[in-house]
């Protein structure tokens, strides 16, 4: 998708605001960031336990690719608000209404050809931490979009309250997932479940690693 400079200029200037709270008042770690592919369409597949993801998520991906974007379907909710729902459009978060949205899921079938996109597979937040289980619809994405699929695990920030300092926080993405396999089954629901598990399980793997060393 064609994005001017300026815009890109304002989403890295904008993330670098972000990562001020996040790990400089307090102490968000990135880890495994030189998994995800500068190029070619990427799939960021996350764990959804807070509201601060949203803005964390981007701060970790385009803080380690500048100028980059990476987009975000969201509830449709959060565009009810003019002025807020144009500075989430202009950081590359786009709405979806709830059920099947086909436009927005061509919507991102379409960016997932050569741009990143971050989507929570649970399809809800679980404030508890609790991994939950992941949308067939994601595996369809998956399955007719082919991208390079990085499995993400956040942790620790559905603890965090604002505005807080010292609060500790993660987000480790992992090695992409290996699905040729699974791209030679037929296109319907079981092999979609097939993906989608396959998905949730690098996910519940990278949330159950000992901590590392962080990477940036």
């Amino acid at each position: 998708m064609k994005v001017s400079l300026l815009r890109r200029c304002w989403v890295t200037f904008s993330v670098y605001v972000i990562g001020l709270y996040a790990s400089g008042l307090n102490r968000f770690r990135v880890e495994g960031v030189t998994h995800i592919p500068r190029q070619g369409g990427v799939l960021i597949a996350s764990n959804h336990i807070s509201g601060y993801e949203t803005v964390f998520l981007p701060w970790a991906v385009i803080g380690h690719f500048r100028l980059q974007m990476l987009w975000a379907p969201a509830k449709v909710e959060l565009f009810a608000n003019r002025f807020l729902g144009a500075i989430f459009a202009s950081w590359g978060a786009f709405p979806v209404k709830r059920g099947r949205d086909l436009r927005a899921g061509k919507t991102i079938e379409e960016l997932l050809k050569n741009e990143k996109v971050m989507l929570f597979p649970e399809g809800t937040r679980n404030k508890e931490g609790v991994l939950g289980k992941g949308n067939r619809g994601v595996g369809k994405l998956i399955y007719d979009a082919r991208p390079v699929v990085i499995p993400t695990a956040l942790s620790g920030l559905n603890r965090w309250r604002f505005p807080g300092c010292g609060q500790e926080g993660r987000v480790r993405f992992g090695a992409p997932l290996e699905l040729a396999e699974l791209y030679l089954l037929p296109d319907n629901k079981e092999t979609h479940t097939l993906i989608v598990e396959r998905v949730m399980a690098a996910i519940a793997a990278l949330l159950e690693e000992n901590p590392s060393k962080p990477s940036t």
